[in-house]
């Protein structure tokens, strides 16, 4: 009788344990508020392109500003432009004005993925993507795994990680290419500045 009231304990004890631990789980919704907190952050970055073939990855880097209105993605290296990515589409500066760009470019498609990752977009994200969330607020890894036949045929997973904020995206392609984005000196901000806010109005 006592082994079977210690066997009872134990098993209550350790079922208490897991309801406490899953209570206390970091989840999708918790990433995507953490993500959301603040209303601008800007950075720096540096992507790295591994190909087949290529002994050394192809290299560039430049700066960022994320906001509700969307994503400013300034290249510096190794051909400067610029970016901004908003609920309008994916738009190139050229000549002053703002040029949107069709669905097929490549850096487009990539934009509008980094955009929905940075702000937190998990709707967004799960449309096209199944999730995996590991670790907790300080240290997380989100790995999104393609469901459509055509992003499998782009991409075998993405693997995105990061705290308080996004550290680094890698895509790692079908292919057997990859990219990898880390993000550095993140500042948060409460207000875009004036040139900021005239990117995004026009």
């Amino acid at each position: 009788m006592k082994k079977q009231l210690s066997m009872l304990l134990q098993y209550a004890l350790a079922s208490l344990w897991l309801v406490s631990a899953g209570a206390l789980a970091f989840d999708e919704d918790q990433l995507a508020q953490q993500l959301a907190q603040d209303q601008v952050l800007r950075g720096d970055f540096v992507q790295e392109k591994h190909l087949r073939g290529l002994p050394q990855p192809l290299r560039s880097h430049g700066r960022f500003v994320l906001a509700a209105d969307g994503l400013l993605w300034d290249l510096d290296k190794p051909l400067p432009r610029k970016y901004r990515i908003s609920s309008q589409g994916v738009a190139l500066l050229q000549d002053g004005d703002w040029q949107l760009q069709g669905k097929q470019d490549a850096a487009a498609r990539q934009s509008r993925l980094f955009l929905s990752v940075l702000q937190g977009d998990q709707q967004g994200l799960r449309e096209e993507f199944d999730l995996q969330l590991q670790g907790d607020e300080d240290d997380w890894l989100l790995s999104l795994l393609p469901k459509s036949l055509l992003l499998k045929q782009i991409f075998q997973r993405i693997d995105v990680q990061g705290g308080t904020h996004v550290r680094s995206i890698e895509l790692l392609e079908s292919q057997g290419d990859r990219t990898l984005m880390q993000m550095h000196n993140i500042s948060p901000d409460t207000a875009l500045n004036s040139d900021e806010q005239a990117a995004f109005a026009q």
